[in-house]
């Protein structure tokens, strides 16, 4: 496979970020052909790069929440994560709650709230949020880095394993 073939094919592991493929074909070395050592070289590729580049990946990140983004802002991927995690059955007050968070967060740290949704429910969700909010900048960036290394695994999981 070229890389044109490997990027479209894995282009959206990373949200709205298909640079982060692109190095992953060309760190050279080979492509492992199993999930877990793809996705091991997806978070060494994306964790080693430009501080830049990673805060770009981490904006193109809807903000979490019912139907807080416009469903034309979230990824097909995206979309199911926030469904399967319950966000499109939020109440008013969840809804208000994941509306002054969010602003809140991205005030705070200048990206948006990440947190890989799998297997959480949204008093969980809210919780992270809660407590998140109260780290120090550099923390709250390696935290959002590493969830959406968990995204990412998450997703490359499900394209081996349909």
């Amino acid at each position: 496979m070229d890389q044109a073939g490997f990027v479209t094919i894995y282009g959206g592991v990373f949200e709205h970020s298909p640079w982060v493929a692109a190095a992953v074909f060309d760190h050279g070395g080979g492509l492992p052909n199993d999930a877990s050592a793809l996705g091991d070289l997806f978070e060494s590729v994306f964790l080693a790069a430009d501080p830049a580049l990673q805060l770009e990946t981490l904006r193109a990140h809807p903000q979490l929440a019912c139907a807080l983004a416009a469903q034309d802002d979230l990824s097909a991927a995206s979309q199911q994560e926030q469904t399967g995690a319950g966000l499109d059955g939020c109440s008013a007050a969840e809804y208000a709650e994941f509306a002054r968070l969010n602003a809140d967060y991205s005030g705070r740290f200048g990206f948006p709230f990440i947190i890989a949704v799998r297997g959480l429910t949204r008093g969980q969700i809210l919780a992270s949020f809660h407590q998140r909010l109260g780290n120090e900048r550099p923390v709250e960036f390696m935290t959002a880095l590493r969830e959406t290394c968990r995204i990412a695994r998450f997703r490359i999981g499900d394209m081996f394993h349909g």
